[in-house]
């Protein structure tokens, strides 16, 4: 098949590519800048150019492939709920190019989306429409064109890692760099689940392979690693003291991620490994902290 991948140069989206055209599939990579498309053709992919924003170029894309894999997100967590609109509006772009057809579109949320009780993990089948989360707003835009015929499943992401990288954890790393102290909050017994970038891309590839219209799958290796032990991580590659900090200290300490620091988070993958035969074989994210360069 013809894959259109958004994000197709981001951290995910290259191993996307790589894993697709290994498995035989040609692949229209989306890029916004001269950089970007060269990175894309060396790689291997085809070039359509355009951004996020441009729903035309996305429409394009679309209409030109026999698939799509939609992970491109705008990370600025300062403007996190107009940037999920962004990704509502870009959803229902892609599925005005792929209505009433069975071309497959896998767009991408995160396995918050899928916690219901305390202390019990994120799964497949839940969804609140009215989760306070703004990022429930691409779920909500792939039930919009699931309803225009749209063949959509949900890729829910934990924290993706490998050495170099490790999703909201990079900017952990920061704020400990720049205050001299790598915290969590309270007794840091919340759990965040993670996987390996290579694990999370060929799932992608069997979400558009296999997948069901209307499924959700979670792209969970490691279903609840607590946020202590990723701040003691932290604190050997930096070489600095760990501490706890109140939830009223977190606030100041960590800024626009104490929302996340102190929640408890964790995810379940049984349905998606059950219906996708996925088994996540990478390092895992402790591993992966311990051989980081923090140079």
């Amino acid at each position: 098949m013809r894959i259109f991948v958004t994000g197709a140069t981001g951290f995910l989206g290259s191993a996307i590519i790589e894993e697709l055209i290994s498995a035989g599939h040609k692949v229209l990579g989306l890029a916004r800048s001269d950089a970007a498309a060269q990175s894309l053709v060396i790689a291997g992919a085809d070039v359509q150019r355009g951004s996020l924003e441009d729903l035309d170029s996305l429409r394009s894309g679309a209409a030109a492939s026999d698939g799509v894999i939609h992970t491109a997100f705008i990370h600025d967590f300062s403007k996190f709920q107009e940037n999920c609109e962004i990704d509502r509006r870009a959803i229902e772009a892609l599925g005005d190019a792929l209505a009433d057809s069975n071309r497959p579109l896998v767009i991408t949320s995160g396995t918050g989306m899928g916690n219901t009780l305390p202390d019990q993990p994120a799964t497949e089948e839940n969804f609140n429409p009215d989760h306070p989360n703004p990022r429930k707003a691409s779920e909500l835009a792939g039930v919009s064109v699931a309803g225009r015929g749209v063949n959509v499943s949900v890729m829910r992401l934990p924290q993706v890692h490998d050495p170099f990288r490790q999703g909201l954890i990079s900017y952990l790393i920061a704020v400990a760099r720049e205050k001299g102290v790598s915290a969590y909050v309270g007794d840091g017994l919340n759990r965040w689940p993670a996987v390996h970038r290579l694990d999370a891309a060929r799932l992608y590839r069997l979400a558009l392979e296999k997948g069901l219209s209307g499924a959700r799958y979670h792209a969970v290796a490691e279903e609840g690693l607590p946020v202590r032990e990723i701040a003691d991580a932290i604190g050997r590659g930096l070489k600095l003291p760990v501490a706890s900090m109140s939830p009223d200290e977190a606030g100041k300490h960590f800024g626009w991620l104490a929302m996340f620091v102190g929640t408890d988070m964790p995810a379940s993958s049984a349905l998606t490994k059950e219906r996708l035969g996925w088994r996540p074989t990478q390092a895992g994210l402790i591993f992966d902290l311990d051989r980081a360069s923090y140079r």
